[in-house]
């Protein structure tokens, strides 16, 4: 089988030279209408909803906001998954989606069982809120600190990272 292609390749160049191109052009085209994003989103579509309680401990935070939360959410259809975590002052409730679930639904169907959960946790101990529709690559910045033409030989690279560290962090 293998020596009647390599026959049939030998026999006729033309044939397979016009394919070998028309394949190359093909995949160039492919190529060009391929969408590649130079740093892709591989995180879960997600709902997290942030509670500030500064007169409650972590137990009471537990008990008294991230639970109920916990609870009233746990069976929104296209749920994936649940995670929160309790420190003093702050319940932080993570809400996982299928990928299939749009966000904006998603954080309408969070919005409605909030106001349910908003019954059950003691007046003034915090309003669970919902946060900012991000990714974990809203949280990616990247920037190069350089100096400015004509300062280029008064600066080293030990100069320019103390100013990075001590100037531009702090802003």
């Amino acid at each position: 089988m293998l020596n009647k292609i390599i026959q049939f390749s030998i026999e006729n160049k033309l044939i397979i030279g016009i394919a070998t191109i028309f394949l190359i052009g093909y995949g160039i085209y492919e190529t060009k209408k391929l969408p590649i994003d130079a740093v892709p989103d591989i995180t879960d579509n997600q709902v997290q909803v942030i509670t500030i309680s500064p007169a409650l401990g972590a137990p009471d935070v537990e008990r008294l906001i991230t639970f109920p939360i916990e609870q009233t959410n746990s069976n929104i259809p296209g749920l994936k998954q649940i995670r929160s975590f309790s420190r003093f002052g702050l319940s932080v409730v993570t809400i996982v989606f299928d990928d299939a679930v749009d966000v904006y639904w998603a954080r309408q169907q969070v919005t409605e069982r909030l106001q349910e959960v908003q019954d059950q946790i003691p007046k003034g101990f915090g309003k669970p809120e919902l946060a900012p529709v991000t990714t974990g690559l809203g949280e990616i910045y990247q920037y190069a600190v350089r100096p400015k033409k004509g300062y280029e030989n008064k600066y080293d690279a030990t100069q320019l990272r103390t100013i990075q560290d001590w100037i531009v962090r702090r802003q």
